[in-house]
């Protein structure tokens, strides 16, 4: 079986999509905690097994022996570690084939502190002994274009990155990386640094959605801490706040522009560029 954990999750739900092109819905497995949420992958076809990361005990029933796996990671940052570890328990208990985990690019270089869990979940997994493939995802697009009608309303993107750039990528295009991976051969004991294949930069940006929408956006570069007051006044809570002007930081240091091309590769097709995803959002 080909199982996917926080299948209705917006990346899960893509990686099942992706699977769907070249696997039997019957032989698909998402790992959810609502069943309700998932009756539209049930529709199709695909199983369900419930679970929950936080409750290792439903998780001893989410994996069979022979299973590939793909652990996406959770969203709760500061509990993920725990979260992820009762996955892996479970998974080398049942005796998976493989278990793929959706990190972040850079892997052990990187050190900001979003990516604190993601190394301590590689090192969990190595520890475990299991057949492993990290996908190591970078950026997203929709990080950004989720984000576009207040940046329009006043024609500006702010961010504390400098002139750093980005190689995002659209979260599909790591979705069929993640189904490449699961259903290809040859990715055991892998890295996969995955990102975009050009790397934009904040004013390139505001550019495109200046020349896509008519209306003048710039860029406008800020300081972590002003950065960081701008974020609590739009009411994100402190923790988040400063792990989002940490990640700017990192931008600025260069740390989410690396284009390795292996997404690209993985995936058989370019990447999205930006310009389509910022078009994409703005049709709605």
């Amino acid at each position: 079986m080909w199982v996917v954990t926080g299948a209705t999750g917006q990346l899960g739900r893509l990686v099942i999509d992706s699977l769907l092109e070249s696997v039997p819905a019957e032989q698909v497995v998402a790992v959810v905690r609502d069943e309700d949420k998932a009756a539209g992958l049930a529709a199709r076809g695909v199983r369900l097994r419930i679970a929950d990361y936080d409750d290792p005990a439903t998780l001893r029933g989410a994996f069979a022996a022979g299973d590939r796996v793909l652990l996406i990671s959770g969203s709760e940052v500061g509990r993920r570690l725990p979260q992820h570890t009762a996955v892996i328990d479970a998974a080398k208990e049942a005796g998976v084939a493989l278990l793929a985990y959706t990190g972040v690019l850079g892997g052990p270089a990187a050190d900001f502190a979003l990516a604190d869990e993601h190394k301590a979940t590689e090192e969990a997994v190595l520890a475990s002994g299991l057949p492993y493939v990290f996908l190591r995802n970078g950026w997203y697009h929709e990080n950004y274009t989720a984000q576009l009608g207040p940046v329009i309303e006043v024609g500006r993107v702010v961010a504390a990155a400098g002139e750093g750039r980005v190689a995002s990528a659209s979260r599909a295009d790591y979705a069929a990386a993640a189904a490449a991976v699961l259903t290809g051969e040859g990715h055991e004991g892998k890295a996969y640094e995955l990102s975009g294949d050009t790397a934009w930069s904040f004013a390139e940006y505001a550019a495109e959605i200046s020349r896509l929408t008519g209306k003048e956006v710039r860029y406008t570069p800020v300081g972590p801490e002003e950065q960081r007051a701008n974020l609590l006044a739009a009411g994100l809570p402190e923790q988040y706040a400063g792990i989002l002007v940490g990640v700017d930081e990192a931008i600025e240091r260069g740390l989410l522009a690396a284009t390795s091309g292996d997404l690209s590769r993985l995936i058989g097709r370019p990447t999205t560029p930006i310009g389509d995803a910022i078009a994409a959002a703005l049709k709605g």
